[in-house]
């Protein structure tokens, strides 16, 4: 067989990326998965349903991973860092609009539900406060995607390659929220 192409690559690993890039960086992805749904690359559904997915699926294990640990020492070296203790007291003062709203907060995304899990929150009540969030978050940032590839079509015209130039950047994103994630962890 001959040298496979992007677009049998995207076709097939491309809503399985856009799940595992949504739970690890969030916006980038969600909005390159917009673009490549308004291109027809990516079917709008599908990509609503990964985002969706993945920033609903990472938030509840950052969850369950705050609430397990709350007591031990995880817990007590993220009460240390100034973001983590802005989380706990804006979730004091504000428990359901932060745990509605941290995933639109720069620099909340990760510790906000690790906050939320070790401070009490029933798990019943972040689930559905988290799927509400998770699903106008993620319709927000793929619409903000599939508007910007209308935008872009509009002022240019219709770029063939397109899809040859959206894929790479879908990759470097995955593969830069992973070194972010993977640094964010070892600090």
């Amino acid at each position: 067989p001959g040298p496979m192409t992007l677009e049998p690559l995207i076709a097939r690993y491309g809503l399985a990326a856009l799940l595992l890039g949504a739970g690890l960086e969030g916006e980038t992805v969600a909005a390159i998965g917009g673009a490549l749904a308004h291109r027809g690359t990516l079917p709008w559904p599908g990509v609503l349903a990964a985002v969706f997915a993945g920033s609903f699926l990472a938030d509840q294990a950052l969850f369950a991973l705050g609430r397990w640990r709350r007591d031990g020492a995880l817990a007590a070296r993220l009460r240390a860092r100034p973001a983590f203790a802005r989380a706990l007291d804006l979730l004091a003062r504000r428990p359901l609009p932060f745990a509605f709203g941290f995933r639109f907060v720069p620099g909340m995304r990760t510790v906000g539900p690790l906050a939320i899990g070790a401070s009490g929150l029933a798990p019943l009540r972040f689930l559905a406060i988290n799927a509400a969030a998770a699903a106008i978050w993620a319709g927000v940032f793929v619409s903000a995607g599939y508007w910007l590839g209308h935008g872009v079509e509009t002022l240019f015209g219709r770029i063939e390659p397109l899809e040859r130039l959206l894929a790479p950047a879908l990759g470097a994103a995955i593969l830069a929220a992973l070194g972010i994630a993977l640094a964010r962890r070892r600090r």
